[in-house]
């Protein structure tokens, strides 16, 4: 197992290796997973996470996919930027349409968090601390947050979250790694084969925002319970799947009363033989299968990210919940801690 750092002014690129070779960077930049290189079943590694080229262009691109960042305060979208809380109406900045997405203008990925070097006998990691100054995007409270990634020699990627205020406030934190199976930039994940353990999901309106419907998956396309290719479903003649250009969505996972953390999905690409499984103790995963990629991005390795060139697994409590009472709430209150924590395990077959 190693850690390595590379230093860019206040901006820190943070090389975890461990002895199955399995290699995670990231950057103190917006706690963002730059680069995860994993081995296919004859051994060949290559990265299979969408990123930018370099560490100035994640503070310059145009165009915000969020690659690999930390989504939050709030990670997906509030309606019309405004939910109220203890009497009062907040009103955050509206990025995405008519909609607050990933908190706002400058969200937890667009600031500058400080590092720790974490290891242990099977991993090695990285603690990432920041807080968010009373009003900050407009969210009440003093909120101090802490993302710790470790990398552990059974290859599984572990990301747990906290977080204490000193007012009430909604939090909802998670990762936005895209992933290609098949190699970053190597086509679209249209042939990837999906299985999500969700019987019900959150269809929305057209601007994405959560109907207040927790819907079942069976008989539409959004039926990920037997493992299936993203394609043809993805083109189906449906009104939810029109509405998002494709998959993004929120699954509401089955779960039993007493089980914190479950299996939520897996991912398998047939001709690398790559396999991930994703873990969480959250309610809700957010699928998204990199609609709004045009091409215009360049991958890692020279070549565009095309069309549903990466899919994305965002586990997450549900897009909207302070204004959809019946949804799990995500309101931090005072003298208590979020906590929150989803394994990426990666192998091959």
């Amino acid at each position: 197992m190693s850690i390595s750092t590379e230093n860019f002014s206040s901006i820190q690129l943070f090389t975890l290796k461990n002895e199955q070779g399995t290699t995670v960077k990231i950057t103190n930049y917006g706690a963002i997973i730059t680069s995860i290189i994993t081995a296919d079943r004859d051994g060949n590694f290559a990265d299979i996470a969408l990123g930018h080229n370099s560490l100035d262009e994640y503070l310059t691109a145009v165009d915000k996919p969020y690659f690999g960042s930390t989504a939050g305060p709030f990670a997906n979208r509030i309606a019309k930027g405004q939910f109220t809380l203890n009497g009062k109406t907040y009103q955050l900045a509206i990025n995405n349409g008519e909609n607050h997405l990933h908190g706002g203008n400058i969200g937890l990925d667009k600031v500058v968090w400080k590092a720790e070097e974490l290891s242990g006998e099977e991993f090695t990691g990285l603690q990432l601390t920041y807080t968010s100054a009373d009003g900050e995007e407009n969210y009440p409270g003093e909120v101090n947050i802490t993302v710790e990634y470790k990398l552990w020699d059974n290859n599984d990627l572990e990301i747990s979250y906290h977080a204490t205020s000193d007012q009430d406030t909604p939090i909802n934190l998670t990762n936005h790694s895209y992933f290609n199976l098949k190699g970053e930039g190597n086509g679209d994940v249209l042939d990837h084969l999906v299985f999500i353990n969700a019987d019900h999901y959150t269809p929305t309106d057209a601007t994405a925002i959560p109907t207040g419907e927790i819907a079942p998956v069976a008989n539409t396309p959004f039926d990920f319970t037997k493992t299936k290719t993203i394609s043809p479903d993805i083109t189906a003649n449906h009104e939810q799947i029109k509405f998002g250009n494709g998959f993004d969505h929120n699954f509401v996972l089955n779960k039993n009363e007493d089980e914190k953390m479950s299996l939520a999905a897996s991912v398998y690409e047939e001709s690398t033989g790559r396999y991930m499984e994703v873990f969480t103790e959250e309610p809700g995963i957010q699928f998204y299968t990199g609609n709004f990629l045009d091409g215009r991005l360049a991958s890692k390795g020279g070549k565009n990210y095309v069309q549903r060139g990466g899919l994305c697994l965002e586990t997450q409590h549900f897009p909207d919940s302070p204004n959809q009472a019946h949804f799990p709430s995500t309101i931090l209150k005072v003298g208590e801690v979020y906590s929150s924590k989803t394994i990426y395990s990666f192998s091959s077959k």
